[in-house]
C-alpha cells in the first residue's frame, strides 16, 4: 500500500489522495454530474416556459382578464431573471437553504443547491429562448397562420422546433458550465466535488493536491463532455450532401 510522509512530495501525494479518497471523490463526481444534468434539464424546461411567457403577444381585441394576466405574467419573469442574472449563485445557496430552515422547511443540502441550479439556469435560458424565437423570421408566423394554424400552434409546430435546435448549441454549453458551477454550492454542504477535496484536504493539510485531483476529475469530466457535445451537435445538423428541389428542377430543364 503506498504511504506518504511530511517529505512526499506534490506527485506522491496526489496519488496518495487519490488511491485514499477515491470512494468520496466518486460519491462527489456523481453528486456533480446529478445536479448539474438534473439542474439543467429542468432549467431549459423552466426557461421555455418563461421566454414563452416573455414572447406572448397582446392582441388589439384580447380579452381584458387575459391581457392583464399576460402584463402581470412578463412583469413576474422579468423581476425573476433580473434577480437571478444579478446576483451570484453562492448567494443564492446561501439564501434559500438557511432561508427556508429559518422558515421551519427542513431541507437537505443538496435538494437546496438542485432548486437553487435549476432557478439559475432557468434565468439564463429564458434569454437565450427568447433570442432563439426572435432569430425566426416573422414571416413564418404570418405564413402559417395564413394557412389556418392559429397562435399557440404556429409557437409549438413552426417557430418552437426551430429555436430549439437554434439554441441546442447553448444549452449544451449551460450545462458544461453548471458542471464546474456546481463548485460553489459546497458553502451550503453540498456534497459535491469541492467539498470532497475540501474534506480529504483538511486531513492532512494537503490542500493543494487536493484541489489538484480534482481539477483533474473536472478537465477529464468536461473534456469527454464536450466532445460528445460535439458529436451530437454535428449529428443534428444533419447530411450536407443534397439538392434544393429548386436546383434540381432548374437542372432537369
Amino acid at each position: 500500500m503506498f504511504q506518504a510522509d511530511a517529505t512526499s512530495n506534490a506527485f506522491e501525494w496526489l496519488v496518495f489522495l487519490f488511491y485514499k479518497y477515491a470512494a468520496m471523490f466518486w460519491e462527489g463526481t456523481v453528486v456533480t454530474l446529478y445536479i448539474a444534468t438534473i439542474g439543467t434539464l429542468f432549467g431549459i424546461l423552466l426557461g421555455l416556459f418563461i421566454g414563452l411567457v416573455q414572447d406572448a403577444k397582446i392582441g388589439r381585441h384580447e380579452n381584458r382578464a387575459k391581457a392583464v394576466l399576460i402584463r402581470v405574467g412578463k412583469a413576474a419573469v422579468r423581476v425573476y431573471i433580473e434577480l437571478f442574472r444579478g446576483t451570484p449563485m453562492i448567494v443564492q445557496g446561501m439564501i434559500i437553504y438557511y432561508g427556508l430552515r429559518q422558515s421551519g422547511v427542513e431541507i437537505s443540502s443538496n435538494t437546496a443547491g438542485l432548486i437553487v441550479m435549476v432557478l439559475n439556469t432557468g434565468a439564463y435560458m429564458a434569454e437565450t429562448v427568447r433570442s432563439g424565437i426572435g432569430s425566426i423570421p416573422p414571416g413564418q408566423r404570418e405564413g402559417a397562420m395564413a394557412m389556418g394554424l392559429s397562435a399557440t400552434g404556429t409557437m409549438l409546430h413552426v417557430v418552437l422546433p426551430q429555436a430549439i435546435k437554434n439554441i441546442i448549441p447553448e444549452m449544451c454549453n449551460t450545462f458544461l458550465t453548471n458542471l464546474k458551477m456546481t463548485s460553489v454550492l459546497n458553502v451550503i454542504g453540498v456534497s459535491e466535488l469541492f467539498y470532497m477535496a475540501k474534506t480529504a484536504g483538511g486531513t492532512y493539510y494537503k490542500y493543494f493536491e487536493a484541489y489538484l485531483a480534482i481539477a483533474v476529475i473536472y478537465f477529464v469530466l468536461c473534456f469527454v463532455l464536450s466532445r460528445l457535445i460535439a458529436l451530437l451537435e454535428k449529428l443534428l445538423e444533419g447530411k450536407k450532401d443534397y439538392t434544393l428541389a429548386a436546383e434540381y428542377m432548374e437542372s432537369e430543364v
